[in-house]
């Protein structure tokens, strides 16, 4: 989950309280996030330069860093996280945000090139009139924009957010879509003008910009914005201009945001936009920016429109577990900043219209009201009691069986990897490679590209990697391997199966033998005369894994479900180690 880092005094001035480290600890974990840790500035800085302490001193501003849930975008910022608790804890009432009542002749204009389609084919605008910014509001509003690049914009591949001075600039604006060498400014911080392909070397040097260069590098023409004039304002999603740079000074701000994804787009605007409209002249009031698309469409951004959705109390009451009367779900809703209002249906459920803020965008369904209200009312309230039984299922009651009575013959369960390399499930057990295990995509490492086809490879590494361990070694597995199959949606299926090894100074092939007894007998199925399909016996094998003329394949209703035997000379040299193996696949068995 995200981190973010506040200022001690500044947070608990917004709040209009203070409190002890503790107290906040408990506030944090009362509203569902938690402080991570308290350090200072200074401290940040030596951790980051790797040096040390330099013992008892003044280290400054007291940081809290408090970790949020990863879709909980407004409290990415000071001012999301202080407005936040203040309705929690019952200082302020839920603030409601609105769009300028301004016509839209009298709007500013985004205007929508064709050629934008090629590469990133939305944007949307919004402006905050009569901002009054101070050195810590500056920052914040910065490192806002810098969480949401690395959070929900997906490190500015799905959606890049521009901030302008609109004082400095002219509308209406273009986006457009330009060959780099047609595009020339001067960007953020420098002072001379670079074309767009210069631009692309020169920031390749820079730690922070350089992991942004890939997202247009290489197509035939780079995202732009124009204002009237044909000065630049960005290069989505690289770099602001120099021209439109907002400072302290600035007092009426245009935010662009330029992107793949549109809902996308808009959830990150009204972020933007509804965390620092509190500082506007006209509180929580946005002026609206119309978007004129290629076909002639236009859109008003952005929209501040509240989302009504029906939720039943019973629901909510049977997610959370505790009886609750209608006004204190009601109450409990609000400090999340949920407004609920009470309504009846036609067949006397008791319902709530439970209103969603532009800032909660996170609210999609109604568990995540029956969430919320978990949350208010203390998950440590909520009386503990057992779950009502469940029966497992007969597949993992089997496997248990087989767990237990495997252990009670002095073996030792492992688990081992899924994942493993194709060279272990093929030349190391002496096949030839084909096609028939399901292969991992853009695979990061040739240790894990497969999954696994059976369960012989991990106890092999096991064993590889406790060869020290004195002798005999005796381990099992029981887990599922994964098949390809056709018939099915997905185009694989998950099997249960069963892998017993056996380590030590002799061969010990009686003693798997033995094992393989035990299970059947377990398991209720006995012995019999070949082709007699009541029952089970052994025959012949040709597993290149075990070495000829020393395995034996385990037939049950005339169907192989297992194999056992010694391992071929060549899987030993692969190995580094002698052992004797059993490899049965219990998840055919017909007893399942």
């Amino acid at each position: 989950m995200p981190t973010v880092s506040v200022g001690r005094d500044c947070l608990f001035e917004a709040l209009g309280c203070t409190y002890t480290d503790e107290e906040f600890d408990e506030l944090c974990f009362q509203f569902g996030i938690e402080l991570d840790d308290i350090t200072t500035e200074k401290a940040i800085q030596r951790k980051e330069k790797h040096l040390e302490e330099e013992g008892v001193e003044d280290d400054g501003e007291t940081i809290y860093k408090i970790e949020v849930p990863a879709n909980r975008y407004d409290l990415l910022c000071l001012e999301g996280l202080a407005q936040a608790l203040r309705i929690f804890n019952g200082l302020d009432p839920i603030p409601t945000y609105k769009v300028a009542n301004i016509g839209k002749e009298s709007m500013l204009e985004m205007r929508v090139k064709t050629e934008t389609s090629k590469i990133r084919p939305y944007v949307v605008c919004a402006v905050l009139r009569g901002v009054t910014l101070d050195e810590a509001k500056y920052n914040s509003f910065i490192e806002l924009q810098d969480r949401l690049h690395q959070n929900i914009c997906r490190r500015r591949t799905l959606v890049a957010i521009g901030t302008h001075d609109l004082d400095t600039i002219e509308g209406p604006f273009t986006y457009e879509a330009l060959p780099p060498a047609e595009i020339n400014f001067v960007p953020l911080k420098q002072t001379r003008n670079f074309r767009a392909d210069e631009l692309m070397e020169f920031y390749k040097s820079d730690l922070k910009l350089k992991k942004f260069l890939h997202i247009i590098e290489n197509s035939p023409v780079y995202p732009v914005i124009y204002d009237c004039k044909r000065t630049v304002l960005s290069l989505p999603p690289i770099i602001n201009g120099a021209h439109s740079a907002i400072s302290l000074k600035t007092k009426n701000v245009f935010i662009e945001c330029t992107a793949t994804d549109l809902t996308k787009a808009n959830i990150v605007l009204n972020t933007m936009v509804t965390m620092f409209s509190v500082y506007c002249e006209r509180k929580f009031e946005v002026e609206p920016v119309k978007v004129t698309y290629p076909d002639g469409k236009s859109y008003v951004c952005p929209d501040l429109s509240i989302y009504n959705m029906n939720v039943p109390l019973s629901y909510i009451t049977g997610i959370i577990g505790v009886q609750l009367p209608e006004d204190k779900v009601a109450s409990l809703l609000h400090k999340m900043q949920l407004r609920a209002e009470k309504s009846v249906s036609e067949d006397k459920e008791v319902k709530f219209v439970v209103s969603v803020p532009p800032t909660r965008s996170d609210v999609l369904h109604p568990c995540d009201v029956a969430e919320d209200v978990a949350i208010a009312y203390g998950y440590n309230e909520i009386p503990k009691r057992k779950p009502a039984s469940l029966n497992p299922l007969p597949l993992s009651q089997f496997s248990d069986l087989i767990r237990t009575e495997i252990a009670m013959t002095g073996y030792t369960e492992v688990l081992t990897w899924i994942l493993c390399s194709k060279k272990e499930i093929f030349s190391m057990l002496n096949r030839e490679e084909d096609n028939s295990a399901v292969t991992i995509a853009d695979s990061r490492t040739s240790e894990f590209e497969v999954v696994r086809p059976s369960l012989m490879p991990g106890l092999l590494r096991t064993v590889g990697h406790n060869k020290d361990h004195p002798k005999p070694i005796k381990i099992f597995e029981v887990g599922d391997i994964v098949l390809l199959d056709d018939t099915n949606d997905v185009g694989a299926v998950n099997r249960r199966h069963l892998a017993a090894l056996y380590c030590g100074a002799n061969s010990g092939f009686e003693l798997i033998h033995g094992l393989v007894d035990k299970i059947m007998e377990a398991t209720g199925t006995n012995f019999v005369s070949p082709g007699n399909s009541t029952g089970y016996y052994i025959e012949k094998s040709e597993e290149p894994a075990f070495l000829q003329g020393r395995q034996a394949s385990v037939i049950y209703g005339g169907k192989r479900i297992g194999t056992f035997g010694i391992v071929h000379p060549k899987s030993i040299i692969c190995h580094a180690f002698f052992f004797l193996g059993i490899l049965c696949r219990v998840g055919s068995m017909k007893y399942l």
